[in-house]
């Protein structure tokens, strides 16, 4: 639905710079947009793209003083108000189910909100709720007894299973597992292993999303946290009686062990491992492939395997590095060493 740049920069509150009147009609990439689209850059490093772009606007920090022959929208955070131009100009670029679809399977103790959408062969259990305005993909399971929020979007193939508790605002995305067993099992004599019951369940608080094939393993007893506004990347694992805290961000391959505990705005790279039973503070950091096998405090930068504060890490890694001249140096002074116990 074309827009102008004026009605745009309305919307997002923004500085209006340049010509308002002209038509916008897509929204691309600053090096891929075309005349009629609007672009973005997200810090003033990327301000010389501007000149070179043939987007008709660019949506660019405040920050930015320089001129440019471009019709610009001034706003403090610029990515964060894709979102709106998005709807506003592209309604219908992520085509949501719309209604209940006759192939889904809902149990009649079922509570569907208002203006819920179902899309093809979903199950929801006995004694579901489902807030208003969420959206469940197609092939989805929720299971019995679990509560669902308002505003969530469940997308293809997502498993909750029974007893799961998600607030609103949610997204969880395809392939996810919510609710699967923990991994829980007792040594017997004969080497054999016997499973021990998981009983417990899942909290995914509100603003939270959770990316493809995540696994999150309910309690053993008691619960495994999400936390409001954390950002769960694809692939991690997060095992039984976990908490993580509000608004962390891990990202993609990460696994936690069973009864971890993460503060709030914990940040972890990718390939992140934490054993069990330790107590990450509140925002920390860990860099990717980093190995936590023990508890750190609040606000510390980790690297390593095994995980250690960044700066003796990097010395540590340096120190590695010089070891192949030092071996060569030692073997010298060995040598000079036999000469001289020859003489």
């Amino acid at each position: 639905m074309p827009k102008t740049v004026k009605e745009i920069s309305k919307l997002i509150n923004g500085e209006l710079v340049g010509d308002g009147e002209l038509t916008i009609t897509g929204i691309n990439g600053i090096q891929d947009a075309k005349v009629g689209d609007i672009a973005f850059i997200a810090h003033s490093k990327d301000e010389d793209f501007i000149d070179s772009t043939k987007a008709s606007c660019v949506i660019v920090p405040k920050g930015i003083r320089k001129t440019f022959n471009k019709s610009l929208i001034k706003v403090d955070y610029p990515s964060l108000v894709l979102s709106k131009i998005i709807e506003f100009i592209l309604p219908d670029s992520i085509p949501h189910p719309k209604g209940i679809h006759n192939t889904a399977v809902i149990s009649q103790s079922a509570a569907i909100g208002k203006n819920v959408s179902i899309g093809p062969y979903v199950v929801i259990g006995d004694k579901v709720v489902i807030g208003d305005n969420t959206v469940i993909y197609s092939f989805s399971y929720v299971g019995k007894n679990s509560n669902m929020g308002a505003d969530c979007i469940i997308y293809p193939h997502v498993t909750i299973r029974e007893s799961i508790i998600i607030g609103s605002r949610v997204i969880i995305h395809p392939s996810a597992v919510i609710g699967s067993d923990g991994f829980g099992y007792d040594t017997l004599r004969d080497g054999s292993h016997a499973k021990i019951p998981q009983l417990g369940t899942v909290i995914i608080e509100d603003d939270v999303e959770v990316g493809s094939c995540v696994t999150v393993d309910r309690a053993r007893f008691a619960k495994t946290v999400i936390g409001k506004g954390s950002k769960i990347d694809s692939l991690v694992q997060i095992a039984h009686n976990v908490i993580i805290g509000p608004y962390c961000l891990i990202a993609a391959q990460s696994g936690i062990a069973g009864s971890s505990t993460l503060g709030r705005n914990v940040v972890f790279g990718g390939q992140v491992g934490v054993t069990d039973h330790v107590k990450i503070g509140d925002f920390v950091v860990a860099g990717g492939k980093t190995g936590i096998s023990r508890s750190f405090p609040a606000k510390t930068t980790l690297f390593g395997y095994p995980a250690r504060p960044a700066d003796k890490a990097k010395k540590l890694i340096a120190s590695v590095g010089l070891l192949p001249k030092l071996f060569e140096r030692v073997k010298m002074l060995e040598a000079k060493i036999k000469e001289l116990e020859k003489k």
